[in-house]
């Protein structure tokens, strides 16, 4: 959630120095010091039992009525398919406050043994050829509730959640607005992750915190965990 607040408040020219790049002034800077009070004013919208909730159980309190809205990808839309509900009608998707003209993608990647037997990098070959026909592209995404990875296919079964989405992929592709996410693993190695985390859950969690001295601990945080 933290990445959204930094591209809607910040932009997608700042969130590629900062949660990309790990550019220290960026990270350190006055523009991260706005984008974190902002995500701390967020604290005052969730309930006490929040921390260390589930996405899944958060999504199921939308569902149930519980709670009023989710920031969350595009495969919580899932869970809604499977409790019967129907975009556009039960349930509405936007993009994130300020998010409008930008784009975090995140990709299911299938990773594969390096082989040297014929027949088996042929099946290998197979598969990958699989994965991607239409057929397949259309089956898993409508299940899950994200988009296909292939962009010229038929949009006319999905629902208006991921025909939106697709036509703002497509969109700020065309635009160069595209950034990779931060949070699943796209934008930075799994230990600057990590500690990056570490210390954005510290500072949400503690009320003492001032921004700025979690800036600085994000500086320190990435070139740490950099070497």
């Amino acid at each position: 959630m933290c990445e959204s607040v930094v591209l809607g408040s910040q932009g997608t020219e700042f969130y590629q120095q900062a949660l990309v790049e790990l550019d220290p002034e960026a990270l350190g800077g006055e523009q991260m010091v706005a984008a974190l009070e902002d995500f701390k004013r967020l604290r005052e919208l969730m309930d006490e039992g929040m921390p260390g909730r589930d996405w899944n159980i958060a999504t199921a309190m939308v569902i149930e009525g519980v709670a009023g809205f989710q920031l969350m990808g595009d495969w919580a839309k899932g869970e809604f398919t499977a409790a019967g509900l129907t975009a556009g009608e039960d349930y509405l998707c936007a993009a994130a406050p300020g998010t409008e003209d930008a784009f975090t993608f995140n990709i299911d990647s299938l990773a594969m043994f390096r082989v040297t037997d014929d027949a088996e990098r042929e099946a290998q070959h197979t598969l990958a050829r699989l994965v991607l026909e239409p057929t397949f592209q259309e089956a898993f995404n409508l299940a899950k509730g994200s988009i296909p990875a292939r962009p010229d296919l038929d949009m006319s079964e999905f629902d208006s959640c991921a025909q939106q989405s697709m036509a703002d992929f497509q969109r700020t592709a065309e635009e160069e607005g595209l950034v990779p996410s931060m949070a699943h693993g796209m934008a930075v190695r799994a230990d600057v992750q990590g500690a990056i985390f570490d210390v954005v859950t510290n500072y949400f969690n503690d009320a003492d915190m001032p921004a700025e001295e979690a800036a600085q601990r994000l500086v320190s945080a990435a070139e740490a965990a950099s070497f």
